[in-house]
């Protein structure tokens, strides 16, 4: 089917085509500005991964959206780059600006990053995240664009559902335990020069999250059908999260963590859901893609006003995540000076955590819109990386 869709009749403009693309890029970051929210102003009730039994139901299902975050983001970023590269001469012009922007995203990490989640300079934990792991996915795929497609959907299938062979595999010390990390388990390394690391997101996995959106860049091509690309896009979709049931149910294979009934009906529904993010199993991945590239097709069809709303977020992601981290950490820094206190500012349940995202959305989707405005009249080429 990925093959097929490529060569068809047209019947939906390229810009139809990529403000739906934005529009779920949009979506994502709304998620996500909520999740950072309630890392920022909600960390008195703490969530582990998986999430535990005894996590209340609103914070449960809270936590639960913003799993789609990151592998709806970096499988739209495997898109974009075919889009990219589309349009400046093929695989060559993507890869050069994959490696180039990886390398920018990994710099950022460390630097700027890092500075807006706690404002010390000298931390004594630095946290490598989402945006570390996708530069060195951009990395990673800046040498896969030359394989053949085929190819290229076989490799990023087989890390997707396979890595989790690897689940029992642990590298106890050494220059093996770091790479180890790097690719695969989470960690805390120590730094040679004083404080400590932590790799949030192993990067193994994420190769081939962004190595299938990659290779569904053919059925966004000019000459693809809209109408059959949205029942692939559907049909992708459904057949991931029937794998994703099939798999959970039978807690065979998929998830380090199997499920467990909960103390009811919707306690085990949502202990259904409860999978592992760090790093994404394949019943994660499954279940998150599937839904997004189902909200994908639907998104097609969204209004124009509810989709520009969205791409306004969408089409800028990189400025909007650094401007919500820095408001969100200059808002709890302002309330500490003006409470007196030295701990974090909590907002006192998860209604006001919602609340209070939404707030901070409003001149966030103001700021990016100019910014985004100011993008598309500039020839700047720095610009072409925010």
């Amino acid at each position: 089917m990925l093959q097929s869709l490529s060569t068809v009749r047209p019947d939906v403009s390229a810009r139809t085509r990529i403000r739906s693309i934005d529009a779920l890029r949009g979506l994502v970051m709304l998620l996500m500005l909520v999740d950072h929210t309630r890392e920022s102003f909600y960390s008195q009730v703490p969530v582990s991964d998986p999430l535990g039994t005894d996590t209340p139901p609103a914070l449960f299902v809270t936590r639960l959206a913003a799993h789609f975050c990151a592998p709806v983001f970096v499988f739209l970023t495997g898109l974009a780059a075919w889009l990219y590269g589309r349009s400046r001469g093929g695989a060559a012009a993507a890869s050069d600006f994959l490696w180039k922007r990886g390398l920018f995203l990994i710099v950022l990490e460390l630097t700027v990053v890092n500075f807006a989640w706690s404002f010390d300079p000298t931390p004594p934990m630095h946290y490598l995240q989402v945006i570390w792991v996708i530069g060195l996915a951009m990395l990673a795929l800046a040498v896969l664009v030359h394989l053949p497609r085929s190819a290229l959907i076989a490799l990023g299938l087989a890390i997707v559902l396979g890595h989790n062979l690897l689940d029992d595999v642990h590298v106890a010390s050494g220059p093996g335990r770091v790479l180890w990390a790097v690719l695969h388990e989470r960690a805390v390394l120590d730094l040679p020069w004083g404080g400590h690391v932590r790799i949030s997101y192993p990067l193994l996995p994420w190769i081939g999250v962004i190595a299938l959106g990659y290779a569904l860049g053919p059925w966004f091509a000019p000459d693809a059908d809209g109408a059959a690309r949205r029942r692939g896009l559907v049909t992708l979709g459904a057949a991931a999260l029937a794998l994703f049931v099939l798999l959970r149910a039978t807690s065979l294979y998929g998830d380090l963590h199997p499920w467990q009934a909960g103390k009811d009906a919707l306690g085990t529904a949502l202990q259904f859901v409860n999978l592992t993010k760090y790093p994404p199993s394949a019943d994660f991945v499954l279940a998150t893609l599937g839904v997004g590239l189902i909200v994908l097709a639907a998104f097609e069809r969204l209004s124009a006003r509810a989709a520009g709303l969205l791409a306004v977020l969408g089409s800028a992601p990189l400025f909007f995540y650094l401007l919500h981290l820095y408001l969100l950490g200059g808002l709890n820094q302002l309330g500490r000076r003006l409470a007196g206190v030295d701990g974090p500012i909590s907002v006192p349940d998860v209604a006001a955590l919602w609340l209070l995202a939404a707030g901070v959305a409003v001149p966030c989707w103001f700021a990016t819109r100019a910014f985004g405005n100011l993008k598309r009249r500039s020839d700047a080429w720095w610009l072409r990386y925010l």
